[in-house]
């Protein structure tokens, strides 16, 4: 972990980013999440101890990404109040940001009804959450507009993606 400093009476933390210039923004209050252990209880695992977690925008409302989680990093996650992941190629636990300065800070948990999914409500620092560069892993589609060599809408420094508004059959 690294340790905060104190600059003009705000913490900052500063974290070596791919060789970009250390990431320099106000530390992020975050508080943790008091999960009962009926709540935990109610979270099911795969065959390999792992559960999918969803990762969406606290502002947009954009979804960014998913990734997986084991008990141990769920309760790290709720614990430190910041995305904690298992690894699956390299079969370890991954924090978020913790190179890329891209840190996401949990604002709510939820688990779905049949607790095979997870959903975290995050606020996204840095550029971005997925390894490309953009906002969201969620940056190609399927059909004829779904060409991925095209600008692609929720790359880094553009704009979400619009929903669209339900209709009356949703």
């Amino acid at each position: 972990m690294v340790a905060p400093q104190r600059s003009g009476g705000a913490e900052r933390c500063r974290f070596g980013a791919r060789g970009r210039p250390p990431y320099d923004d106000p530390v992020p209050v975050v508080a943790p999440i008091d999960a009962t252990d009926e709540q935990l209880a109610q979270v099911r695992y795969d065959e390999n101890g792992l559960v999918p977690a969803i990762v969406q925008d606290a502002t947009t409302g954009q979804v960014l990404m998913m990734a997986y989680m084991n008990a141990e990093t769920l309760g790290l996650t709720l614990a430190e109040g910041r995305t904690v992941f298992w690894s699956r190629s390299r079969r370890e636990v991954w924090r978020k940001g913790e190179t890329s300065g891209e840190v996401q800070t949990v604002r709510s948990a939820h688990y779905d009804c049949d607790g095979d999914t997870l959903l975290f409500v995050v606020d996204q620092a840095g550029n971005g959450a997925c390894h490309t560069g953009a906002v969201s892993c969620f940056f190609r589609s399927f059909g004829a507009d779904g060409d991925v060599d095209a600008p692609r809408p929720g790359l880094a420094g553009e704009p979400p993606v619009p929903e669209a508004a339900p209709s009356a059959d949703d």
